[in-house]
């Protein structure tokens, strides 16, 4: 055998080692990456639903996973639910906060998302429209032929609907901008809109400085109100459904952490998110702030109903299936960990 064909084996039988070597790095890679992720990406619509500003606040998630070398990034959407469930449904973020009507949009649509509880069940809707302090505007049947501004797919886009409804108009009564608090605001103060439709602690900041006035505190309509979801993307379930447990033990801890200090979970929700004191304290009165995530039939009985006006107000594409939908595994076994350490 020549020189040449020596030097080929060799390279060949070195070759085929290398090759042999990779495969199985390739098998085994895969398997080691599915054994935790890097990052788990928590996502909230701004300025960021209690328990999700609590969290971060407290490292309580961040302290949960820690021992793994997880690392936990908060990310607040300033764009609406629409914004935040999209980035849930491409893996952009792995659980999300968010109001009913983004959450049902995105389920409705078949997207690979999953209901695992209830980020909040305030029993009082907290959204309010407010007009100029000196608006002519003195009631919801004055808005017809108005410009309207609020964030189109949100809770305060459906509890509109509601309100116009009340009075026998609807959203083609008026004239929509899709428009967030940071441009509607101003745009309100400016003149350029005639009213805007925000949660309540937001449209209190112009109120109480005499910019604005109120035309309707939906507060005072609990029937139009719908659980909040804590929502999360279907792959990241499958995979990781012991992670998906224990960040529902954190979120079950984090409400009965609120509930036992109201004043301390108050001032790190308005220091954090720049809130109305006043309003906050008037969402959650007598310190009760309705964080429990268990999905109770009567909440789901709630989410059918918002689902069924946003179809017939033609807020919503396709139609829920809740069994496919909505997974309370997860929480169950986190409740009897949670339990069982009490």
């Amino acid at each position: 055998m020549t020189s040449f064909n020596l030097s080929l084996l060799r390279r060949s039988f070195l070759g085929g080692l290398a090759a042999v070597a990779l495969g199985s790095a390739a098998l085994t890679a895969p398997a080691f990456a599915a054994d935790k992720p890097e990052v788990i990406r928590i996502g909230s619509t701004a300025p960021g639903h209690l328990k999700f500003i609590l969290e971060r606040h407290n490292g309580t998630l961040a302290k949960e996973f820690e021992k793994d070398g997880i690392k936990v990034e908060f990310i607040a959407f300033t764009n609406g639910g629409s914004e935040a469930t999209t980035a849930l449904a491409t893996g952009a973020v792995e659980i999300i906060y968010t109001g009913n009507n983004p959450a049902l949009r995105v389920a409705a649509a078949g997207g690979d998302i999953k209901a695992i509880g209830l980020s909040s069940y305030v029993k009082s809707n907290g959204s309010a429209i407010i007009v100029k302090a000196d608006s002519p505007i003195k009631s919801l049947e004055d808005l017809k032929g108005r410009k309207v501004a609020y964030l189109a797919g949100t809770v305060r886009h459906s509890t509109f609907a509601k309100a116009l409804k009340s009075v026998g108009l609807s959203l083609d009564d008026v004239e929509s901008l899709n428009l967030a608090f940071d441009a509607s605001g101003p745009a309100l103060v400016r003149g350029d809109v005639d009213a805007i439709v925000e949660s309540g602690d937001v449209a209190a900041k112009l109120v109480e400085t005499g910019q604005a006035r109120v035309i309707l505190d939906a507060s005072s309509h609990p029937e139009w109100s719908a659980p909040y979801i804590i929502s999360a993307n279907g792959e990241f379930v499958r995979k990781y459904p012991d992670l998906v447990k224990r960040l529902l033990k954190v979120d079950i801890e984090t409400a009965r952490w609120a509930d036992a200090h109201p004043e301390e979970a108050i001032k790190i929700f308005v220091d954090e998110t720049k809130s109305s004191e006043k309003s906050v304290r008037e969402t959650y009165k007598d310190n009760v702030f309705y964080q429990d995530p268990k999905i109770t039939p009567e909440a789901l009985a709630s989410l059918k109903a918002e689902e069924q006006f946003m179809a017939d107000a033609k807020l919503l594409k396709g139609s829920v299936d809740y069994d496919k939908w909505i997974d309370t595994s997860y929480l169950d076994a986190a409740y009897t960990e949670v339990d069982a350490n009490q």
